[in-house]
């Protein structure tokens, strides 16, 4: 039987030369924080605020709300060489990109646990330039807009009388939704009455004494507000507008660069208040070219398809200098409209959401401040962690 021969211990193994400088120590704590938040921003959830009426009263100006990605799945961005938390621009600065171009990658989505479904409150990067300070930014540092999803692909909607309706039945209205009234009072309107009724500088267009005496204001409201507002005694008349727009205004083709052309608001006299029937685009789904579907969904094609060198010239299309008689859609779309109706620039000006223009579902809200009240009144504590429906 041998024996270990005897062995001199030397120490351990890991020897330490000297403690971390605080330097050090704040620099890995801050390098952690910034990776461990650019990840859940871009994986699970990222906080925003409303900063437009559009979404009233179900959202409100001043609501900070989170968005959860792992609902539609999270996208893999387009251009990886961008500042860490954050959008379009360098924070502080006007001009300045957060990203470069250098390197262009394909997007991708990864598995979420549901999919855009009617109702949803959705967060999507806006598609028209127009809306994008005439910027080409890739697709997923677009401005950021949220509204309610009508209708997903495959359907098709028409609003008659400011009813929106999916395939031939009536949708489920919003329980906050708002319309545009026009109120007539004995005179001005005090902002502490205004403010009473709970309405903000966001809520309402004071248009001056009339030629009768009257007061004139345009009011958002919910149906219950405006019937609060006409049992007032300083209240003359007040009447629920409809076609805020005329009609054959709709689409906006030469602003948005959006709908087909200038066939479009020839073909299609549409207005807020009565538009469609309109298909909305369904991955896999066909159509024939003619007039009409190009006035309709030309640019989509064009622009939003990842469809290369592609043509409209009359009623023909070219893709890589070949006519086509017939289109394959190559994505899902979504239609998108705001609670308050008559005060939101919705699908109904600009056209359909691309599925990959899908940021993630509006999920609860955390925050909501009221900068036009006093001090004391400011945080709107009954909205704090509220479910967004």
């Amino acid at each position: 039987m041998g024996f270990a021969k005897d062995v001199k211990y030397k120490g351990p193994a890991t020897q330490i030369h000297g403690e971390k400088s605080t330097r050090q120590e704040w620099t890995e704590a801050i390098g952690f924080a910034v990776i461990a938040a650019t990840l859940i921003r871009w994986l699970i959830m990222e906080a925003y605020t409303i900063p437009t009426p559009s979404m009233e009263n179900s959202l409100l100006v001043g609501d900070f709300l989170f968005v959860s990605k792992f609902h539609y799945g999270t996208r893999t961005t387009t251009t990886p060489l961008q500042i860490p938390l954050t959008h379009q621009k360098i924070w502080f600065t006007k001009n300045v990109p957060s990203y470069l171009e250098w390197i262009k990658l394909p997007q991708y989505r990864l598995p979420g646990i549901s999919h855009v479904k009617r109702e949803d409150v959705v967060v999507f990067n806006v598609p028209p330039k127009g809306l994008n300070d005439g910027i080409d930014y890739p697709v997923d540092l677009k401005t950021n807009y949220i509204k309610r999803c009508v209708a997903v692909a495959g359907d098709t909607l028409s609003i008659r009388d400011q009813q929106v309706y999916i395939n031939g039945v009536a949708s489920p209205v919003p329980p906050e939704i708002q319309f545009s009234y026009l109120i007539l009072s004995d005179g001005p309107i005090s902002e502490r009455n205004l403010a009473g009724l709970g309405l903000g500088i966001e809520d309402y267009q004071a248009h001056g004494r009339q030629a009768d005496g009257k007061f004139a204001y345009q009011m958002w409201l919910t149906k219950a507000r405006a019937e609060e507002i006409k049992a007032l005694p300083y209240i003359r008349a007040i009447e629920a507008q409809k076609r805020i727009h005329d009609e054959g205004t709709i689409p906006y083709s030469s602003y948005y660069d959006w709908y087909g052309g200038p066939d479009s608001t020839r073909l299609f006299r549409w207005s807020t208040d009565n538009f469609g029937p309109l298909w909305i685009p369904k991955e896999g789904a066909t159509i024939t070219i003619d007039k009409s579907t190009l006035a309709l969904y030309g640019t989509t094609i064009k622009l939003y398809d990842h469809n290369k060198n592609v043509k409209i010239e009359g009623d023909k299309l070219f893709i890589d200098g070949q006519p086509v008689t017939s289109y394959t859609f190559k994505q899902n779309y979504y239609f998108m409209m705001g609670d308050n109706r008559h005060n939101s620039l919705d699908s109904r000006f600009w056209g359909f959401v691309p599925e990959d223009h899908i940021v993630g579902k509006a999920f609860f809200i955390w925050l909501s401040v009221d900068n036009g009240s006093g001090l004391a009144n400011r945080i709107r504590w009954n909205r704090f962690f509220k479910l967004i429906k």
